[in-house]
């Protein structure tokens, strides 16, 4: 029997950080993939592509084309965050790049995961000035990815809000990132969603931790470390416009017009979606 071919493409979250094994990572979408078959003589073969600090534009012009190669009957593309942290941040390209990585998996013949996510600046606790615009690009990116996975037929998982995504025991010090415990639900919940559709045979993944929580020696050498570094870059890429966008934000709430700011974002979204055809991918080889 031929194994089952389950590719993830994506960022980070996909990656693996916050849920360390060994030496490397492990994270949702490897969780997943051993709930997927139980039948005797069927294997699984995962391959994770998902790179961090991965944006829409890495999964279309890497992470895609490599994910084809191998011919896969299931596809994760979970994406988007890192896009909403740059200045280059533009929903019609998010959308024309997601419409084309989504139809060439489907044109395949693969069943497409997809999720939406939660607002980074609310994650991080940020200032409402500074959260308002951040929120609002990840509200255009989650609109643009409900629209096209029902374009597409995926199995969507809405992960952008709920009591679950609230406990923070689910989450790595940094606050954006799952820890173990937390990657285990967005398997748990990517697998019931399999399940329903008929196509994971096998156990879902367990939700109770393998590794013990890191020490809080071990978070405070993260945060002075990758953490500092990853705060540096944002810092550079992304604070000045944010900046920008916050002082915009406060004379908009100052005069009560803060409703035209969300209408001119849901009206980027709808004339992003409007815009998108269908593109023709070659067969890769």
């Amino acid at each position: 029997m031929r194994p089952l071919r389950f590719v993830a493409l994506g960022d980070s979250l996909t990656e693996g950080v916050g849920d360390p094994a060994g030496d490397g990572r492990r994270g949702w979408a490897a969780l997943l993939a051993g709930g997927l078959a139980e039948d005797a003589g069927r294997t699984v073969e995962f391959t994770n592509l998902a790179v961090s600090g991965a944006q829409t534009r890495d999964v279309l012009e890497r992470q895609a084309p490599a994910g084809l190669r191998l011919r896969p009957d299931l596809a994760s593309v979970v994406i988007g965050v890192n896009d909403t942290l740059r200045r280059t941040f533009d929903i019609h390209t998010v959308a024309a790049r997601l419409d084309q990585v989504y139809a060439a998996f489907t044109g395949q013949g693969a069943t497409l995961l997809t999720a939406c996510l939660p607002d980074p600046g609310a994650m991080l606790g940020l200032p409402g000035a500074l959260a308002g615009p951040l929120a609002r690009r990840q509200r255009a990116v989650n609109a643009v990815v409900h629209a096209l996975s029902e374009r597409y037929g995926a199995l969507h998982l809405h992960a952008s809000q709920g009591a679950w995504l609230t406990d923070r025991a689910l989450w790595s010090a940094d606050r954006l990132h799952p820890c173990e415990r937390g990657h285990r639900q967005f398997a748990v919940r990517f697998h019931a969603l399999l399940t329903e559709a008929g196509l994971a045979t096998g156990p879902p993944p367990s939700t109770e931790p393998e590794f013990p929580a890191p020490t809080r020696a071990a978070t405070l050498r993260w945060l002075a470390t990758a953490g500092t570094a990853w705060a540096v870059r944002r810092c550079t890429d992304l604070l000045p416009q944010l900046l920008r966008l916050a002082a915009d934000e406060m004379r908009h709430r100052a005069r009560g017009t803060s409703a035209r700011l969300d209408l001119s974002a849901s009206a980027a979204v709808s004339a992003a979606l409007a815009a998108l055809s269908v593109v023709e991918w070659p067969d890769p080889a």
